[in-house]
């Protein structure tokens, strides 16, 4: 690809800060883990009841736009504004160009 080619090439993908769908807010949902109780265990849960995940503390978790999963991460606590804030650390990034 001659200097010419690669330059059009460039300019032909949209740039964050020119791409009008940059401003638009989505929702991210992370997946902490799951947990499948019978339906009679989960009618008898009322308010201090503990649900148990099949995950483990230090385990990672997925990132998700609607139903496709965009990352895993990790959980961290950050400080804000003097309030502890749960986070999540990006480790690994999906390859969102792939088809659904």
């Amino acid at each position: 690809m001659d200097d010419a080619t690669a330059a059009a090439t460039l300019s032909a993908v949209p740039r964050a800060d020119t791409n009008p769908l940059a401003a638009v807010p989505i929702e991210i949902t992370v997946a902490v883990g799951r947990a499948r109780p019978l339906i009679r265990d989960l009618l008898q849960l009322d308010e201090g009841s503990v649900l148990v995940l099949d995950r483990q503390l230090d385990d990672p978790v997925e990132l998700y736009v609607g139903d496709r999963m965009i990352g895993i991460g990790a959980l961290e606590v950050v400080e804000e504004n003097g309030q502890s804030r749960l986070a999540v650390r990006l480790t690994e990034v999906a390859d969102l160009k792939a088809p659904v």
